[in-house]
């Protein structure tokens, strides 16, 4: 039993593609100062141009954006993306003072197309998936479905904070794309049971925050002080990485790269140096870091909570 049980697993790591074919660029820094471990700011234009052209020879080819990314859109379309796969997401729909959804959807789209200078986006994702129950909700997907069968995106989607927002979305719509948070820490899509049955279901997942912002790769003397009240499990991964011997930037991309249901894991860096250094990671070591590292606390794994202390 034991000799079939290591078959079934070594082939499921067989069927794994190498994360190296599975990596997206996330593009927020490029129009934002982004993340709780950036120390330099907005990266710049030529930065950003660089780390483009050495992203793809890597083997990236997606792109996630947002209209909400500050100049990110306007940088990308100057520089040249025709040949990458962008997905991009609407901002946040004013509930009350929107009647034509659809009219409003198509015009940010557009806008959006325009400044990224192309034709079509790959992905087009709601950024808050709650609107899709409110008042405008039905409206909303009829407008999404307009633009798919328009050609003006290939699919269409959801960005989650967290996988209770599929609980309330699934009865009503099954997105051709999902984005989630993943990580060592935040692994509440797989325990949920909802990696499983998006891929089920054919849906494309991504999956983001693998750094948890950064937050897992700092040096522990660097990491605020608003992140003491975890301080055990702090210890235990310190002690895990310390113990296998590896870095958190392999252990955080090996875990999330081992999921066989995600189809990318987007990456954000600052700089073309945090870029270079992502290759060199990639070992296929298969380790796993143990269960007791997850957390399912949102304060500490929606960034969006976060409250920074100077």
């Amino acid at each position: 039993m034991a000799g079939s049980l290591q078959m079934v697993s070594a082939l499921k790591r067989k069927r794994v593609l190498p994360i190296s074919n599975r990596l997206a660029l996330g593009t927020v820094q490029f129009g934002l100062p982004y993340g709780i471990a950036n120390q330099t700011g907005q990266v710049s234009r030529d930065e950003v141009a660089t780390i483009l052209d050495h992203a793809w020879a890597m083997g990236f080819d997606t792109l996630d954006s947002a209209s909400d990314y500050g100049e990110s859109e306007q940088r990308l379309g100057e520089i040249g993306v025709a040949k990458w796969r962008v997905v991009s997401k609407l901002p946040a729909l004013l509930q009350e003072s929107c009647e034509d959804v659809a009219g409003w959807a198509q015009d940010s789209v557009i806008k959006s197309l325009e400044r990224l200078k192309i034709s079509r986006l790959q992905g087009l994702l709601v950024h808050r998936s709650p609107q899709l129950l409110g008042r405008h909700g039905e409206a909303l997907l009829t407008a999404l479905d307009g633009l798919k069968s328009q050609g003006l995106v290939a699919k269409i989607g959801v960005s989650i904070y967290g996988p209770q927002e599929l609980d309330a979305i699934w009865p009503y719509f099954h997105p051709d794309l999902v984005q989630a948070p993943f990580n060592v820490v935040d692994r509440r899509l797989l325990t949920s049971g909802w990696l499983s049955r998006l891929h089920g279901a054919g849906t494309e997942v991504h999956v983001r925050s693998v750094f948890l912002q950064g937050l897992l790769l700092m040096d522990p003397a660097r990491r605020p002080t608003t992140f003491n009240r975890w301080q055990a499990l702090w210890r235990q991964w310190d002690r895990w990485l310390a113990d296998q011997s590896v870095t958190p930037l392999q252990a955080c991309l090996e875990f999330s790269g081992s999921q066989p249901e995600i189809s990318r894991l987007v990456i954000g860096v600052d700089n073309l140096k945090q870029l270079e250094e992502i290759t060199p990671a990639i070992k296929h070591s298969g380790l796993q870091p143990p269960m007791e590292l997850s957390c399912e606390d949102r304060d500490l794994v929606e960034p969006s909570r976060w409250t920074i202390e100077q």
